[in-house]
């Protein structure tokens, strides 16, 4: 006899919206306004609070809490928040929290993402698609993360802060600037090393592609330049460059500074 898909000891909120085929461990809680596609997996000892929408191929890990309100002291109970795209992998003990109405309303999580244990997600942050999120790393509220980033242990991000495609953050980085797009960044405060070269490599990056990205770098790092000048001479030495073009749109948009 096949076990049922939901434990009966699971606490399901008749008002959550659950594909026929989503599975649901014992103990775990999901209140009301909760979506989940189908082909995710919810393990034990999770509790889910909505309004969130949950995509497939999900598997979420015991303890998890996700879609909880955010703890800002702004926060009034406003119906906020979070979107969690397909085919993410959520350790055990995450934390994600919703977003509030003083910011975009809602935490963003894309797909294809590893969040390891004790990974804490902020309010109205946005992880974009690919990256990993390595054990205990933490984001506050408003942090941006482009695809493909990859945080180490114990990573710890200020608010507001943006992270670059591609970037890579060493163990216990403190980050409190913006890391531009496919740097690598290590120690506290952080401070730029050089790109992430390994990173790169591993995703297809041709010899040339690195080569000019490696220059890159030393035109903004290594040669005395405020940003908007290495800005200006990258555009002139690289135009057409698509991968550069994502360097420096990381600069443009940067808010907080970028990290030396």
């Amino acid at each position: 006899m096949s076990e049922p898909l939901i434990h009966p000891s699971a606490l399901v909120d008749p008002r959550a919206e659950l594909a026929e085929d989503v599975k649901v461990g014992p103990f775990t809680v999901i209140g009301p306004d909760v979506q989940i596609d189908s082909g995710t997996v919810v393990e034990s000892h999770v509790v889910l609070k909505g309004p969130t929408s949950i995509g497939k191929d999900n598997h979420i890990y015991q303890f998890s809490s996700v879609g909880e309100d955010t703890p800002d002291l702004k926060y009034n109970g406003e119906p906020t928040k979070l979107l969690i795209g397909d085919r993410n992998i959520i350790r055990e003990g995450v934390t994600l929290h919703r977003g509030t109405v003083q910011d975009r309303g809602e935490t963003v999580i894309g797909s294809d993402n590893l969040l390891m244990a004790y990974v804490h997600i902020g309010h109205d942050s946005v992880v974009g698609d690919h990256c990993i999120l390595v054990n205990n790393a933490a984001l506050a509220g408003h942090v941006i993360v482009g695809d493909w980033a990859i945080l180490s242990g114990f990573t710890l991000v200020h608010q507001f802060c943006k992270i670059g495609a591609h970037a890579f953050t060493g163990m216990g980085a403190a980050v409190g600037k913006d890391i531009p797009a496919y740097m690598m960044v290590t120690g506290a405060p952080a401070a730029a090393r050089n790109i992430n070269m390994e990173g790169l490599k591993r995703r297809g990056f041709s010899k040339d592609e690195i080569s000019r990205l490696t220059s890159a770098f030393k035109i903004l790092y290594r040669r005395g330049y405020t940003v908007d000048e290495a800005i200006s001479v990258m555009k002139r030495e690289y135009a057409g460059c698509d991968k550069v073009a994502v360097l420096i749109a990381s600069l443009e948009s940067a808010s907080r500074g970028i990290v030396r």
